[in-house]
């Protein structure tokens, strides 16, 4: 398991993605209007919509077998796999794994 990136909510995702690469040095990975996935270092920040995923910290698994027990895999558009939890003081965690 390896940490994969962590998720923030933000009100536009487009001056979401300038203000991160002005003022962090970040290279944009993925943009569309919805969700963005930027690399500062070897550090992944997706910036997302709230009405479209909370707020999160992601590891990356080798397989979906690694998924927290009873959790339902879904797909992402990008042809991953996730599923999200939460830890005991209620913070979401979503595991994921890349083909």
């Amino acid at each position: 398991m390896e940490f994969d990136h962590i998720a923030l909510n933000v009100k536009n995702v487009r001056t979401a993605v300038q203000w991160y690469s002005q003022n962090t040095g970040a290279t944009v990975e993925y943009e569309d209007d919805t969700w963005a996935m930027l690399k500062v270092g070897n550090t992944k920040i997706a910036l997302t919509l709230s009405g479209q995923h909370p707020p999160h910290v992601a590891f990356r698994v080798e397989s979906i077998t690694d998924f927290p027990e009873g959790s339902e895999a879904k797909q992402h558009r990008d042809g991953s796999w996730y599923c999200y939890d939460t830890d005991d003081s209620g913070n979401v965690i979503e595991w994921v794994k890349y083909d």
